[in-house]
């Protein structure tokens, strides 16, 4: 084996870069376009580029240079390698190519730019660029709760606080303890405003209530038939519940006595867990609007995501939509239970996506992946026939590995092995190419791992990349990346 694995060939020749990096790409009509890449990619290339070429109607030459992974160009090695036979109006680099691209375009007069880091994308590249989505827009407001405050130490309640600021909380809600009163709630809630928050309370006890308010909280979580006589005199917003979730009436009542006393409110009609009236409770809210077309509300939507047993994304997607075509401009979660525990973040992308969905009546569907976490937004294969033509093409002894068509492919000069058991795998490649050292056998084993994550989930694996959690995803350098770093490092 040589001393660095080669990452994916084909895959690494061009991938995603944002189509509004490409300069007048609606003007490719009638062009003459180089396309540049290596050896192990020129099939892929070769059929993707014509494929595009009959849609768009560009001129296109694929231009193979003397290196086998595209994606380890560089605007010097290209600048030295490259010898342009013919006459271009562009050239149209991978996409993982590094370096100074400019100096390309002054050196040989033509314009030289990046292409998609996945050939795949070139269709999407060339056809269907459009214009940037703007997702800052939102309605709704997330009031994100801090459970069971006065049991965490103050730099816990900060620590949490900040943690849900970033994620895109708006207000943060100190819940308190029913029947425990808090003699330092005062205390903690001019310690969240110092650090620039906007803080709500959420207790029914007076002293509390007011400790809070006095110190610089905003809201009030709830009033009822228990507390609307001297809630009002605080002169801060409250939250209307009803006196118990299926009793509209003492809600209206709520309602009639905070607008006698010029209190302002927003009522919450309750939302209420799957098992125990989830559909009837949505329906309370459609009441509620038609009872008080003017009245602003409010939905604990941490009701449902952390009290059913899956995965929350979905479950606040959903949410987001309901409030947003209900028209419901305010939302109470938690991020208590562990299959939760990025709720904040999840509803802050959900309410940007259900914003733009329904401001322009689209489909909230190849926006923004970010909430696609457990699998992949799209799966891109090669095909039986490509793998097998690379895999008769290798010279090398550095291992490829793919994810298609139900299986793990692992691939090198001296063989294809392809299957679903990674162990069965190792042995039967490491049987016939010879054992590892160390190192290697570490490499080969993380990928494989990452291979049968993505076989189980159905992810795009692309060898040496992080496998894609959506938000979730944590950058992972390449082991030529690191090699780099690490020889850095020693000099």
């Amino acid at each position: 084996m040589t001393d660095e694995p080669d990452p994916v060939p084909s895959s690494t020749a061009a991938g995603a870069r944002s189509l509004k990096t490409s300069p007048d790409l609606d003007g490719a009509d009638g062009q003459r376009i180089l396309f540049l890449t290596g050896r192990l990619a020129e099939n892929a290339v070769r059929k993707v580029v014509d494929d595009v070429r009959q849609q768009v109607g560009f001129e296109a030459t694929v231009h193979v240079l003397p290196i086998s992974v595209a994606a380890l160009m560089h605007a010097d090695w290209v600048a030295r390698k490259l010898d342009i036979d013919g006459t271009y109006d562009r050239v149209i680099l991978p996409g993982w190519c590094q370096g100074n691209i400019d100096a390309l375009s002054q050196q040989f007069a033509l314009p030289f730019e990046l292409g998609p880091k996945d050939i795949f994308d070139l269709p999407e590249w060339f056809g269907g660029r459009r214009d940037a989505v703007d997702l800052s827009r939102y309605d709704i407001e997330i009031l994100a709760e801090i459970n069971h405050c006065p049991r965490l130490t103050d730099r816990e309640i900060l620590d949490i606080a900040r943690h849900y600021r970033n994620d895109g909380a708006d207000l943060i809600d100190v819940g308190c303890l029913p029947g425990e009163r808090w003699s330092r709630v005062g205390e903690v809630v001019a310690m969240l405003r110092d650090e620039g928050l906007r803080v709500s309370i959420d207790s029914f006890d007076r002293n509390e209530v007011e400790d809070a308010v006095a110190a610089g909280a905003e809201l009030v979580l709830s009033c009822n038939a228990t507390n609307r006589e001297w809630l009002p005199q605080l002169g801060v917003e409250v939250v209307a519940i009803p006196d118990t979730p299926d009793d509209l009436d003492s809600l209206d009542e709520t309602i009639d006595a905070l607008s006698a006393a010029g209190c302002p409110f927003r009522v919450d009609p309750i939302i209420e867990p799957v098992g125990f009236g989830f559909a009837r409770s949505l329906a309370r809210y459609y009441d509620v609007a038609r009872r008080h077309p003017d009245v602003a509300v409010m939905m604990g939507v941490g009701n449902i995501s952390e009290m059913v047993e899956v995965d929350s994304a979905g479950v606040n997607m959903l949410l987001a939509a309901i409030c947003q075509e209900l028209g419901i401009h305010s939302v109470l979660t938690t991020e208590v239970i562990n299959w939760a525990r990025t709720s904040v973040k999840e509803f802050d992308l959900a309410r940007r996506l259900v914003k733009h969905a329904i401001d322009n009546h689209t489909l909230a569907k190849h926006v923004d992946p970010q909430l696609v976490m457990l699998r992949a937004p799209k799966l891109k294969e090669f095909g039986d026939e490509a793998l097998a033509r690379l895999a008769a093409s290798l010279k090398d002894p550095n291992y490829r590995i793919f994810v298609e068509g139900g299986q793990i492919h692992v691939m090198n000069r001296d063989g294809y092995w392809r299957g679903q058991d990674a162990f069965e795998l190792f042995d039967a490649f490491t049987s016939q190419s010879g054992p590892l050292d160390a190192s290697h056998a570490f490499y080969l084993g993380y990928e494989l791992s990452k291979a049968v994550t993505a076989l189980t989930l159905g992810k795009q694996y692309q060898q040496d990349q992080a496998l894609q959690w959506g938000f979730l995803t944590i950058p992972e350098p390449s082991a030529l990346e690191r090699r780099h770093r690490r020889d850095k490092s020693d000099q």
